[in-house]
């Protein structure tokens, strides 16, 4: 291997350990593996921050505008409100929850969509009396799986797009994964309200009164005076 490979592949190494340690920000870890290229001359330096000025980074982020706005709208939590019921089997709760997810993901950020679902979902759980891990892991699943669908959908989508752009001059449009990705998705979720979640260790989950014994140590109280 030429000397660039080995300083390439050592800090390609690098930022893996440091993303799997946790220890610091990831972004700061992705910026400063690129600082650290380009002081080193793999990276060349009219073209290090290029990448901020490409479409997707400029879509993503507009996608991420767009999931903001539906975060304050509200519309978000009516829906769930209406539809989420806390009497239903637990594969039902996860057809619509997943459903109501990989709808939104396919039109906003994956992880916005996922934040907004999370609170509705335990909620649902404790009212259930279930374990909350029970339906989660389903729901992370269907934001990734419905995020395939549109091109807006996650940012891979749009950076394959801008490079067909690039390429044949024409860009993929908006439903054009559609016919493959929605598919997967639909697949996808079956397979996780039906057999999925019976894989799911089904370990304690705190939402019962004896429970809370074995989190003694980690909860403390304050109280307030009357006058307070």
């Amino acid at each position: 291997m030429t000397t660039d490979q080995i300083i390439l592949f050592s800090l390609f190494g690098a930022v893996f350990g440091l993303l799997l340690w946790g220890r610091f920000r990831y972004d700061m870890v992705a910026f400063s593996a690129l600082l650290v290229g380009t002081v080193l001359g793999v990276v060349p330096a009219s073209e290090a921050f290029a990448g901020f000025g490409h479409p997707a980074t400029l879509v993503v982020a507009l996608v991420l505008v767009v999931s903001a706005g539906l975060v304050r709208s509200g519309a978000v939590l009516l829906i769930t409100r209406t539809m989420v019921d806390a009497s239903r089997s637990l594969g039902a709760h996860i057809a619509i929850m997943g459903g109501i997810g990989g709808v939104l993901s396919a039109f906003m950020n994956n992880v916005a969509a996922l934040a907004l679902l999370m609170p509705v979902d335990i909620a649902t759980a404790r009212k259930a009396g279930r374990s909350p891990g029970l339906s989660l892991m389903p729901l992370s699943f269907a934001t990734i799986l419905g995020g395939m669908v549109t091109l807006i959908g996650t940012p891979p989508n749009i950076i394959i797009a801008a490079i067909r752009e690039d390429s044949l001059g024409e860009p993929f449009r908006m439903f054009d994964f559609a016919p493959v990705g929605g598919v997967a998705a639909i697949a996808g979720l079956t397979f996780v309200a039906l057999v999925g979640w019976r894989l799911i260790p089904n370990r304690d989950s705190g939402v019962g009164g004896d429970q809370l014994i074995e989190l003694a140590p980690y909860i403390a109280e304050l109280r307030l005076p009357e006058g307070s």
